[in-house]
């Protein structure tokens, strides 16, 4: 699914080539549909569901053996173990596959997700995408790889060891902060270009281009 216009990868890819005419440093750019599939949420959301239904008709059993009854159009009727287990069975079963099945439509799915758990599957993604593309990649070790999860609403800055050297984690807060005002803007691509010109900045600042720098990663923004 593409969240960004043929103009926006433009504009990205323009931003990038600016940013890095003053550094040394190697900007990289990737924006995502989802950092993961979170199957394992809906299998437990399922299974929560399931489970609730099964102690909900353990605690009020009278109750829902009479609505049973009724819907069935039968009145007093003698329920054996085995018919009450099987109910049970049959309850669980229908709620775990309800469930299952509702969080196929994706803004629901991602409405359930704990924020900790998307944070953490962005986190993860993040690195994993910058070990493959940007991770020693470059010569001096100076890639920087900026990071946008389009459902999580997430976004990781992961910097190669020549740049952690001189810059602290917490200086990328400004271009989080100028992406996230672009992004509640609905303007995607707006954010990554304000996002990578802060970046261009600081990189500019502890890692000066030198002369005879050559380009080593792709100035194109890479949509997942």
């Amino acid at each position: 699914m593409a969240h960004l216009s043929e103009a926006e990868h433009l504009a990205v890819s323009a931003a990038v080539s600016a940013a890095e005419a003053n550094t040394a440093g190697e900007i990289v750019t990737v924006v995502t549909d989802r950092s993961d599939g979170y199957s394992d949420v809906a299998l437990i959301w399922a299974a929560i569901a399931a489970f609730t239904a099964i102690a909900t008709l353990t605690w009020f059993p009278d109750f829902y053996l009479g609505q049973v009854d009724h819907l069935l159009g039968k009145w007093n009727a003698e329920w054996t173990p085995r018919g009450i287990f099987g109910l049970a069975l049959f309850v669980g079963i229908l709620k775990f596959a309800g469930m299952w099945l509702i969080q196929l439509w994706q803004p629901l799915k991602f409405f359930l997700i704990p924020g900790p758990i998307k944070s953490r599957r962005a986190n993860a993604r993040a690195l994993e995408l910058f070990k493959v593309g940007t991770d020693r990649r470059t010569t001096g070790r100076t890639g920087i790889l900026i990071y946008l999860s389009m459902r999580e609403r997430r976004a990781e800055i992961v910097a190669d060891e020549a740049i952690t050297s001189k810059v602290a984690p917490e200086v990328w807060g400004d271009a989080m902060a100028a992406m996230l005002i672009e992004l509640k803007r609905g303007q995607c691509g707006a954010g990554v270009v304000a996002a990578v010109e802060r970046v261009g900045t600081v990189l500019a600042e502890h890692l000066p281009r030198a002369d005879g720098d050559v380009n080593e990663l792709p100035d194109r923004l890479i949509e997942l």
